[in-house]
């Protein structure tokens, strides 16, 4: 009768568990840092849950003004200017808006003048000047009987110096196309205006940034 041995096979890891645990722990690691990273990667911009956006509050965005605290309004660095001294700037700016309207014309006239054959004649030329020279001396007027704040006394002056040379300058555009001469003195004089009326612009914009640098006051 044969004998057969029956040889247990044998596990050459006698504690096969050990493993599982790191495992666990390296599975667990790896899922932290996806989880992390899907969550940095999230844009700003992502609307809640609640339907809110970040960084807006109930009372609105961007005007604290109307209750939207933690914001920053746009105007809120700017000085809130007192009514005498917004009256004179809304003023002035009309008074250059229309300076400038009345230069354009006059060029424009001059040009059509100067053209070869004329685009406009004598007449017509005179006319179109004298319109200039009226409107202008209008504005003079008006500058005249504003009163300015008195942190803008200085640039008020300028801006009477420049409007008072504009109006002389088309006075002396008048005589000169009235003139003998080839058209030397009403082109000098042409340009002398629109000089002077861009002064007057740019010495509104200095007046309004002088406002802003006293407040107001």
């Amino acid at each position: 009768m044969a004998i057969v041995s029956l040889v247990m096979a044998v596990n050459p890891d006698p504690k096969p568990g050990r493993w599982i645990l790191p495992l666990v722990v390296l599975g667990m690691i790896a899922f932290t840092y996806f989880f992390v990273s899907e969550l940095d990667g999230a844009s700003p911009d992502t609307t809640l849950a609640t339907g809110e956006q970040p960084g807006t509050t109930e009372g609105g965005a961007g005007n604290g003004d109307n209750g939207g605290d933690g914001t920053t309004s746009t105007t809120g660095s700017q000085s809130e200017l007192d009514p005498e001294t917004q009256a004179y700037l809304d003023e002035i700016d009309a008074i250059d808006s229309e300076l400038q309207v009345q230069r354009t014309d006059l060029v424009t006239a001059n040009d059509a003048f100067n053209e070869d054959p004329r685009g406009i004649e004598f007449d017509e030329a005179v006319s179109r000047f004298e319109a200039v020279e009226s409107a202008t001396q209008g504005l003079v007027e008006r500058h005249e009987a504003l009163s300015p704040p008195e942190a803008l006394a200085s640039n008020h002056e300028t801006l009477m110096t420049a409007i008072v040379l504009a109006s002389d300058s088309i006075t002396e555009a008048i005589e000169g196309l009235r003139s003998t001469d080839t058209g030397e003195r009403r082109n000098a004089a042409v340009n002398a205006y629109a000089t002077a009326s861009a002064d007057y612009d740019t010495e509104v914009t200095n007046t309004h940034n002088a406002a802003e640098s006293a407040g107001g006051g």
